[in-house]
């Protein structure tokens, strides 16, 4: 009995119990949705719809005339929501969309591409890539057309989701200028440096995440637009860039170089034109634009006899000397406390004037006549470097500079052979672009302006920042000694260490540069060359500088190495070049006699219309279609349409490149080209059928 009491008693104690968690669970239901509500459906808003960024489109980088060296083309990802289009929507045009799919990525079946988005929608997917490739935005929006698609993303449930790549239409050309950016904003060159301004600012739109953790965009009035990046306008030119390269990598190649550096820039504005470096492959085989040496700290290096220019105008301003006064050089080996100063002429130079001294490159000579007159002040040598703007970097416009560096006297690394050493450009670092400015200040007749890369950032027409010329010196030395120096700079191209780049159809004026590379605490026999200066020298427009690390072969020193890479870039700028070249601007002149209207061939019709109009020039009405051949008749112009819609080979001659490759590559055409300017010919037909993995030539002129 007593044990029959019991179970009932338990039996009771559970069915109290289960009464009560029963009667607490609508309680607690009550208190999730009155009290905890707002808490919950907040939580299950943050797990299901979330507020992500929209990458805003990063902006273009520009060559000084205009040309594209870097831009972001938009891509599309296609996707579907499968459930959204109504059932009579849907079933009438599931068909005819697999046929359109099947025909466009010609990877599946019509039936596949059905099955697919059938089942997903039979499984209520709400989001599916109907194809990993992604379109162009021309093919992109004629898909828009395609049925279901053309209900829109409410109406039939389509995504075009946009992804940009980063396309440069010149390649390699000028590339770790150009430089890069990765996800995590770290890289090199403008992309880096500019970063702030490319980058745009990222706006935010409402995302849904659907069955398998993808995230599919859903319309929100609060949805902020992303604001595209602003423009970057450099000083470059792409054939000066182009040339510049070419020439390098020829003698690097030749000489088997380490690395090699060229800047060119313009005299009077201090305008950079190309910025070229070139470095092997750490596999051997090739060269490639891996580090800036013309800028960063692994380019600063001790300049060699460069510098020699510098201790030149320290001696001249302090009228310690004139340039037909003679210097003894003997055997060409001279002792300074435990060192032996040698020049490179086996034998030496003997008696010769200081103007001699500086044509041969005389380290003797230059050393003692330093030594001489500031050995009992070197600070005062020294102070010189502040009077030229030498001694602190300029603050460049790319991330990365290296900075000048030169011994103190009085300093423990200070010895009695320093100031010797310093003055031909040992025992002190310089970046080619800081010894280029000097050699720039001396062609300006004395007024040193600061390099630029950078001339302007802009959103549209609209200018957000610009920068012009700026003098860092109005005059680094007297009128009298820089003219001197002048001199001194032309007597080594006719008679110095570089006559062999001497030029009947015009000056150079510029000075070598041989350095022995220090490696371990001892100086090798492995060199860096190097040659600076100007041209013409009667009316000097550029500067330049060249510099070749490590060359191999016979004669491996400035005049031999690098002043031909300075008179091949030299040439070819001076050959194009309207302003210095006379038959050239008489070419021009007879070529603008002999037409009325100016030279248009092909683009947007829209833009080509704006131009047009402001040069005051007539022109037939602006027609619908996109792009448009020009054609001239007597002084108006009238248009004829270029189609680039149909599924054929389109017409791109007259054609910037940039357009080019926006029409041709959004049609999935690879793209090869050779030459500058616009479109001449192309190697497919115009209205040649699309294949696939097509691949089309352009010649540009």
């Amino acid at each position: 009995m007593n044990i029959k009491r019991s179970i009932v008693l338990r039996v009771r104690v559970v069915f109290i119990l289960i009464a009560l968690a029963t009667a607490a669970i609508p309680l607690r239901i009550a208190k999730i949705q009155v009290e905890e509500g707002d808490k919950w459906r907040e939580k299950a808003q943050t797990i299901n719809f979330q507020y992500r960024e929209v990458p805003a489109t990063r902006g273009n980088i520009y060559a000084g005339d205009g040309s594209l060296l870097a831009t972001s083309l938009p891509f599309y990802r296609v996707a579907l929501d499968p459930t959204m289009a109504k059932k009579s929507l849907f079933d009438s045009g599931i068909d005819s969309l697999a046929n359109h799919l099947s025909a466009y990525y010609r990877d599946k079946s019509a039936k596949a591409y059905k099955r697919m988005i059938t089942d997903a929608r039979l499984e209520k997917k709400r989001y599916i890539v109907l194809n990993r490739r992604q379109v162009g935005y021309q093919d992109m929006q004629k898909m828009a057309e395609w049925p279901i698609f053309r209900e829109g993303r409410l109406g039939g449930g389509v995504l075009f989701e946009k992804v940009e790549k980063r396309y440069r239409p010149f390649n390699s050309l000028a590339s770790r200028t150009v430089g890069f950016v990765n996800e995590d904003e770290y890289g090199a060159g403008i992309e880096y440096s500019f970063n702030e301004y490319l980058k745009g600012r990222d706006g935010k739109a409402l995302f849904q995440r659907i069955a398998g953790g993808s995230w599919k965009p859903v319309f929100d009035a609060e949805d902020i637009k992303p604001e595209d990046g602003f423009d970057v306008i450099t000083t470059l030119d792409v054939n000066i860039q182009d040339v510049a390269e070419t020439a390098l990598l020829r003698q690097l190649e030749d000489r088997d170089a380490a690395f090699g550096s060229v800047i060119v820039m313009e005299v009077k504005t201090g305008k950079i034109k190309a910025i070229a470096n070139l470095q092997k492959n750490k596999n051997g085989r090739g060269y490639g634009e891996n580090y800036n040496f013309a800028i960063g700290d692994q380019g600063n290096t001790e300049p060699g006899s460069t510098f020699k220019l510098f201790s030149m105008l320290a001696l001249l301003e302090e009228n310690k000397v004139s340039l037909e006064e003679k210097i003894e050089t003997g055997n060409g080996a001279h002792r300074f406390y435990n060192q032996v100063m040698r020049d490179a002429k086996n034998g030496g130079y003997g008696t010769i004037t200081i103007r001699e001294a500086f044509e041969k490159s005389s380290n003797v000579a230059i050393s003692k006549l330093v030594d001489m007159h500031f050995g009992s002040s070197p600070s005062k040598f020294l102070g010189y470097l502040d009077q030229v703007g030498l001694r602190e970097p300029f603050d460049f416009q790319l991330a990365g500079e290296g900075k000048p560096f030169f011994k103190k006297p009085g300093e423990k690394d200070w010895y009695g052979t320093s100031l010797p050493w310093i003055s031909i450009g040992y025992e002190s670092k310089l970046n080619p672009i800081h010894t280029l400015a000097l050699y720039n200040a001396v062609a300006n007749e004395g007024k040193m302006v600061k390099p630029y890369l950078i001339q302007a950032i802009l959103r549209g027409n609209k200018i957000e920042k610009q920068w012009d010329t700026e003098v860092i010196r109005k005059k680094i030395a007297s009128e009298k000694t820089v003219k001197q120096l002048q001199e001194l700079l032309e007597g080594v191209v006719v008679r110095g260490t570089a006559k062999n780049i001497a030029n009947a159809e015009y000056a150079i004026a510029g000075k070598t540069g041989t350095a022995q590379k220090l490696e371990n605490g001892r100086y090798t026999k492995r060199y860096y060359t190097s040659f600076a200066g100007y041209f013409p020298a009667d009316r000097p427009k550029y500067s330049m500088i060249v510099v070749i690390d490590s060359p191999t072969g016979f004669a491996a020193y400035g005049g031999d190495v690098s002043a031909p890479v300075f008179k091949e870039i030299a040439d070819k700028i001076y050959a194009v070049d309207l302003e210095l070249n006379p038959s050239s601007q008489d070419l021009i002149a007879s070529e603008e006699k002999s037409s009325n209207t100016p030279f248009v061939k092909a683009g947007k019709a829209e833009e080509i219309h704006q131009i047009l109009e402001k040069l005051g020039v007539p022109s037939a009405p602006v027609q619908p279609e996109e792009w448009v051949k020009v054609v001239a008749n007597q002084n108006q112009i009238n248009w004829k349409t270029n189609d680039t819609d149909a599924a054929t080979v389109p017409d791109v001659s007259g054609l910037s490149l940039r357009d080019a490759l926006f029409i041709l590559e959004n049609k999935g055409i690879r793209v090869n080209y050779s030459g500058r300017g616009i479109v001449k010919s192309q190697s497919l037909n115009p209205g040649t059928p699309l294949e696939r993995n097509t691949i089309i030539k352009l010649e540009l002129g």
